[in-house]
């Protein structure tokens, strides 16, 4: 039995198929780039029809291809916090705002929670622009158009692809709007985003598995019998790709935004322990929570920098950063596109100091790279808190795979701290696959954390020193 698994991010569109061991299979990835608009008003949104067309585009070429031969499992991991405004035929009223997005704010004269400590215990997040307790009103509000209902990206994609799709829990819990423990809407939480239930996604069942529709069907015969599982959170899903499963390990992803999560098993219903101020959390099914902080930077600061300050490339930039020990570099304010959740910081608060002119365009990326590194070191130390016993590191997501220095320098600020580097690009596809099967127990084990990957230790010299353990 082969997997696919589509990776529904922010930056990009991936599907890529694993063999039953739950490995990517040679060759059998396609990519499209998503076109973001963003504005320095704090706008990122997306076209939900482009996004559907370049999944398909992905689709079209891995069969095409012959890959989805033997698929019988479709798993999906899927950006949270997502929210797309649809007309009473179900198309859309207007762009995919995503978690990028700044904008939302409370009407005037809106009340938040009752006991904002209490809400924030019960649904792991904070009544914020992240959150749709925030955003419906604020959409209704400049919408312009009688609006019928709401759904994420992936339900909008998938309600187009199958003949039902309704929301997992997963990505309900990003939503801002769910009780984690009772895995339903939270009354209080309705009433702040003045939505009924009928204006939202339904909530999965625990055992539901989609269907193509008919029309796709005929399109992609291969798919015709597969099932198709309810989507995880890519935070959640790169969690468990990074074999980050248990308490004892703590995973950083760095890929167009950055994280840093611990997952938990804690079936619905259970207690749940406390949740520290700064801290949200989400599900990663129903029997599974991740806890942890998000940046709003992360991979595309590197973007940015190799974007506008002419970076030299390849083993020449490589060489460059060599020379700037981890955590040196120019001071920097790294928060370019704002804070999440439950930061305020609008879009344009990154800052650049100390600058004079000696300074080189290395010094300046460098100086971006050791500011998120700080960022993550400090919810870190919050996170631990949470278990009272510290945590090894495993480091994931295409930034850090990228750049041997930005892995020094997280192993640097985090010591003494065991950090390793888990080196499967596709953390987050694998993950969602290893949820879809069940396969928690075996997530360490097939990452290969402790016995390949490299274990990254601090240095004074910025030099790749690549060890690795028994």
């Amino acid at each position: 039995m082969n997997i696919l698994a589509l990776d529904l991010g922010t930056s990009s569109v991936r599907g890529l198929v694993l063999g039953s061991d739950a490995q990517p299979l040679p060759g059998a990835l396609a990519r499209r780039k998503v076109a973001l608009a963003l504005g320095d008003d704090g706008t990122g949104t997306l076209s939900g029809p482009d996004y559907l067309s370049l999944l398909v585009e992905c689709l079209d070429e891995l069969a095409e291809a012959g890959h989805l031969r033997d698929v019988h499992l479709v798993a999906i991991s899927a950006q949270w916090h997502s929210v797309l405004p649809l007309g009473r035929d179900g198309s859309p009223l207007g762009p995919v705002v995503t978690w990028l997005d700044t904008r939302p704010t409370p009407a005037d004269g809106a009340a938040g929670p009752t006991d904002p400590d209490d809400f924030h215990q019960r649904t792991g997040c904070w009544w914020h622009r992240s959150y749709w307790s925030v955003r419906l009103p604020w959409l209704r509000e400049h919408s312009g158009t009688s609006i019928s209902r709401f759904v994420g990206l992936p339900e909008y994609v998938l309600g187009e692809l199958l003949e039902a799709a309704p929301m997992s829990v997963s990505q309900a819990s990003g939503t801002g709007l769910l009780d984690l423990g009772s895995l339903r809407w939270d009354e209080e939480a309705l009433t702040m985003a003045g939505a009924r239930p009928g204006e939202l996604p339904s909530l999965v069942e625990l055992s539901w598995h989609g269907r193509l529709r008919p029309d796709w069907a005929r399109r992609w015969p291969q798919l015709t019998e597969a099932r198709w599982s309810p989507p995880v959170g890519d935070g959640g899903a790169s969690n468990v790709g990074s074999g980050c499963v248990d308490p004892s390990r703590a995973a950083i992803t760095v890929g167009t935004s950055a994280a840093v999560r611990l997952m938990q098993r804690i079936p619905a219903g259970e207690p749940m322990p406390r949740l520290p101020e700064r801290l949200w959390r989400y599900r990663v099914d129903h029997d599974h929570v991740v806890t942890g902080a998000a940046y709003s930077s992360g991979g595309n600061l590197f973007a940015w920098a190799d974007r506008e300050l002419r970076l030299p490339r390849g083993d020449e930039l490589d060489a460059a950063l060599a020379l700037v020990p981890p955590g040196g570099g120019r001071p920097t304010d790294p928060r370019f596109g704002g804070d999440r959740a439950p930061g305020l910081a609008p879009a344009g608060t990154g800052e650049l100091r100390g600058l004079s002119f000696s300074t080189t365009a290395v010094d300046i990326l460098a100086g971006l790279m050791q500011g998120l590194c700080e960022l993550v070191a400090d919810d870190l130390a919050v996170l631990e808190s949470t278990i009272d016993s510290p945590v090894d590191v495993v480091l994931g997501g295409g930034a850090v795979a990228a750049s041997v220095w930005w892995r020094q320098a997280f192993a640097t600020t985090l010591a003494p701290r065991p950090v390793s580097h888990q080196r499967n690009p596709e953390v987050g596809a694998t993950g969602a696959a290893l949820v879809a099967l069940g396969r928690f127990g075996d997530a360490a084990e097939l990452a290969d954390i402790g016995r390949t990957d490299e274990l990254v230790l601090p240095t004074t010299t910025g030099r790749s020193d690549p060890q690795y353990p028994s």
